[in-house]
């Protein structure tokens, strides 16, 4: 797990962690800052994924990969890698590696420069900048993620359900 932004453009929080050691995020051990290099903390997570995966034995590495982007705002400040750049990266693993791209985010231009860059429309995921909000995102993803590693699904995807959950809280909001 990573985390992104102009005050660190690269912070490793968690590495390789069975994700049952791995504590609970709160607001007081993962707080949003700053500007967002998007496409710089998608292209170094690629390449640090890639590099962790080659150098384990065969045996050790995983059958099935998913890289989760999850952002509360759009790119702004990426210095090194580009969309068209993050877009071939994604395109290479996905076709050569069979790499599933998740992409969860509160900012529906974030979504969109999302999909710019390769990540599936069904994989991908607006929610709502509420606790329930990203609790149902959380919660959608790993089902998601379950059903891949089952071999149920073909891909890690959210269904209408997931997507109708955040418009509920959307047409809340509108309704106050």
């Amino acid at each position: 797990m990573v985390q992104f932004d102009t005050q660190d453009a690269y912070e490793v929080i968690q590495d390789f962690k069975n994700i049952q050691e791995v504590p609970e995020l709160t607001r007081e051990t993962f707080v949003p800052r700053a500007g967002t290099p998007l496409y710089d903390a998608m292209g170094k997570a690629i390449n640090d994924l890639e590099h962790k995966l080659a150098g384990m034995p065969e045996a050790a590495r995983p059958q099935r990969v998913i890289v989760a982007f999850v952002t509360d705002g759009q790119e702004n400040s990426s210095r090194e890698f580009s969309r068209s750049m993050v877009q071939k990266m994604i395109k290479e693993k996905q076709e050569k590696s069979d790499w599933q791209f998740v992409f969860l985010s509160a900012d529906l231009d974030a979504m969109e420069e999302a999909l710019s860059t390769g990540v599936a429309a069904a994989s991908s995921l607006l929610f709502d900048k509420t606790a329930h909000g990203i609790a149902s995102a959380w919660q959608a993803l790993s089902c998601s993620t379950r059903l891949f590693r089952a071999d149920q699904v073909s891909d890690v995807s959210f269904t209408d359900e997931d997507r109708a959950s955040q418009q509920i809280e959307k047409k809340k909001k509108n309704r106050h």
